[in-house]
């Protein structure tokens, strides 16, 4: 005879309060053995966390070098200057006036996959309000900086063509001076003092996010402290190191007539023995594609070494080639800290493997009385692979809320940014239920092939 539909859902949820009822009469024993699932599901968690918060730190840090940027940056050297030999000649050595705005206009002026170019040139002042006085940033820069780092303006405008050109005393400044300074009014048209020089604030900047490992790693920095002014204004009213006379050099410390290189001409200029004097804190190169990076950093590399006499006096950098080769570890890690949350799961599925088929040896006898009173094989596997998926179940669901937790403390105690997601909450339960799916099911089929007479004489 046929049974119906709902004959077969009552038979079936007969067995599975059956299986909750030994669950809830060996509460430890089941809690033990969901201890491996617990631990697995909360390690997958915590480490996928971990694994999603390094990979938005490091798209975090691409926004903030830009994209397809390439960083210029000077190495300090000694110039080297000519000498007398035994004989009295002159030799004539290596100079280099360092990282100069020169070097900037020739890289937008020979390579074709050059984009934007913006020289920076930063130092440490304080900014003055009202008898307020704020340690502050300040930057010589391009107006085609702000879109070269993704960095956008809240109220007001950038410098205009004419402002850059004619070095005009404007800037535009981060959210901290704004709070400093403008707290209760409108910062648009407002005065800021620095040194001896008044400036007139155009713009304010958008706050934004920031990680300190940027800052360590790539050489950048946040702009809610900065003061941005245009570059001809920072070397006209505040620093300009390239325009430091050789003659003030040589009397601190004393040198002859050396030959420098630039361009194709050769120009012989005094100059001391004294360090390199680099005009420029910073030289940043946008290219059109990514895959110019390379090719481009290494034909500036050889522009600027020519430039430069042959001397390495400057440092070139590829940022988001750097940051995409750390996003391509952090994966390969991931990967493997996965695999091994993963084993933690496995070994938890064998753990409820291990005490489902002891449990069906302690439990003979009832499996026989159940047979004998017309229980079907069905209904034992039924039973078995109930508990051993309710516990895994009840692991799992215990073991996310470890692993957000576990998460959110890693965050904490270790500064480590964590991301839960939910795709890692159901990537890890769903594993946790079909691992109580699959090892649950050898002891339901050892149950089921029990002989119904041999089991009630055990």
């Amino acid at each position: 005879m046929k049974k119906s539909p709902h004959q077969i859902y009552l038979r079936y949820s007969h067995n599975v309060i059956i299986a909750i009822e030994a669950i809830l009469s060996n509460k430890l024993k089941s809690l033990l053995t969901a201890l491996g699932i617990m631990f697995g599901v909360a390690a997958v968690i915590s480490m996928l966390a971990i694994g999603k918060g390094a990979q938005q730190e490091v798209l975090e840090q691409i926004k903030l070098v830009g994209v397809n940027n390439i960083i210029i940056t000077p190495v300090e050297q000694s110039t080297e200057v000519e000498t007398n030999t035994a004989n009295g000649e002159k030799t004539k050595r290596k100079f280099s006036r360092g990282l100069h705005s020169m070097d900037a206009s020739a890289i937008a002026q020979t390579i074709p996959s050059v984009k934007k170019v913006s020289p920076v040139v930063s130092i440490n002042y304080h900014a003055i309000k009202q008898g307020k006085s704020y340690p502050v940033t300040l930057e010589g820069t391009s107006k085609d900086y702000f879109e070269m780092l993704n960095i956008r303006i809240d109220k007001g405008r950038i410098f205009s063509e004419q402002q850059t050109a004619k070095g005009v005393p404007v800037c535009i400044i981060g959210n901290n001076i704004k709070e400093k300074f403008f707290n209760q009014i409108d910062p648009i048209g407002q005065y800021i003092k620095c040194g001896q020089v008044w400036l007139q604030v155009i713009g304010t900047i958008e706050k934004r996010d920031f990680t300190t490992s940027a800052s360590d790693e790539m050489g950048i920095s946040s702009s809610d402290n900065k003061i941005i002014i245009p570059i001809k204004t920072m070397l006209l009213r505040f620093q300009d190191k390239g325009a430091i006379k050789p003659e003030v050099m040589d009397n601190m410390a004393g040198g002859g007539f050396v030959f420098f290189m630039g361009g194709n001409d050769e120009e012989e200029i005094p100059q001391s023995s004294g360090k390199t004097m680099h005009q420029l804190d910073k030289i940043i190169v946008q290219v059109d594609e990514t895959e110019q990076l390379s090719a481009t950093a290494d034909i500036i590399k050889r522009l600027i070494l020519r430039r430069h006499s042959n001397m390495y006096d400057f440092e070139v950098t590829v940022p988001e080639l750097l940051l995409k080769q750390q996003q391509k570890t952090n994966e390969i890690f991931n990967i493997v800290l996965g695999a091994i949350a993963g084993i933690s799961l496995i070994v938890g599925g064998i753990g409820i493997m291990n005490i489902m088929l002891a449990s069906v040896w302690e439990r003979i006898r009832e499996i026989g009385t159940r047979q004998a009173i017309g229980a079907s094989r069905k209904d034992i596997i039924v039973q078995f692979l109930a508990e051993s998926t309710l516990i895994s179940i009840s692991g799992g669901l215990i073991g996310i809320v470890l692993g957000v937790l576990l998460a959110h403390l890693i965050q904490i105690t270790a500064d480590i940014k964590t991301i839960v997601s939910f795709f890692s909450i159901i990537v890890a339960f769903g594993v946790s239920a079909t691992v109580g799916i699959i090892f649950g099911y050898i002891p339901a089929k050892s149950a089921a092939n029990q002989d119904p007479v041999e089991s009630l004489r055990h």
